[in-house]
């Protein structure tokens, strides 16, 4: 089904906490990312897909890929070979599902592991995309030179973030969303599972960025090793995403 790394002798707290507040989600993930962020999520998927297609990569990265949906997409827009990585085992299992019913099983390896500790050598990868990962990991920075270990030398890599909008009144409405309303309509449509994720992610959202700004995230993509650093806040300033390319490339 898909192949199983060493997670067990790694595990920290937030990979642990991750793993739990996920678990009762996978089946209905994709569907209610849609609904809760009234079509958004897909809009932002495609937005960073967008900055990897135009390299033809043969080989791609795909890190916290959960149920697949960028997987998908990349495999559906490129004709590369890809690997998907999360540390959720029932997140894997519903994506491998999700590459079945989309005739894709050929072209994509999903694979139990750590963002932050890739089982994968130097330069392997062509392209890599990441996505909702960095609030999930003790040290941002370390996990961005190691995402950018295993991307050979001038390969894109492409992540997408929620975050914060920066002007006042479209933060206070997303303040007012993302504690009020959020909670109750993931309970509505999802249960208990989406209740728990909706009280989790906006207090969780603010509390990366009051730590690690964007200008912090931006700087430590370049301190990784990584060229040509640029940024797109979508949607109001609720998503944001970076790309950029592995120093060394001609």
């Amino acid at each position: 089904m898909f192949s199983n790394t060493d997670v067990d002798a790694s595990r920290n707290a937030p990979n642990d906490f991750s793993r739990q507040l996920f678990a009762p989600l996978p089946n209905r993930y994709n569907v209610l990312n849609q609904i809760l962020s009234f079509g958004q999520d897909r809009r932002w998927r495609a937005a960073m897909v967008s900055h990897v297609v135009g390299a033809k990569p043969t080989l791609v990265l795909d890190v916290a890929c959960g149920p697949c949906a960028v997987t998908k997409r990349l495999a559906k827009k490129t004709s590369a070979m890809i690997v998907g990585v999360d540390l959720s085992e029932d997140m894997l299992r519903a994506g491998q599902l999700n590459i079945q019913r989309g005739g894709l099983e050929r072209r994509v390896a999903l694979v139990l592991s750590r963002g932050e500790q890739l089982p994968f050598a130097d330069a392997t990868f062509d392209a890599l995309t990441f996505t909702y990962l960095l609030r999930y990991v003790n040290d941002p920075a370390a996990t961005m030179k190691e995402l950018a270990r295993v991307v050979k030398p001038g390969g894109p890599i492409a992540n997408l973030e929620f975050a914060v909008p920066p002007r006042l009144g479209w933060r206070i409405a997303w303040w007012f969303y993302t504690r009020c309303v959020l909670p109750v309509a993931g309970y509505l449509t999802g249960g208990k599972g989406w209740w728990d994720v909706g009280r989790f992610l906006g207090p969780s959202i603010s509390k990366h960025y009051k730590k690690y700004p964007v200008d912090w995230t931006l700087r430590a993509w370049e301190h990784a090793g990584i060229e040509h650093v640029e940024s797109e806040r979508m949607s109001l300033g609720g998503g944001i995403v970076i790309w950029g390319y592995k120093a060394g490339g001609e």
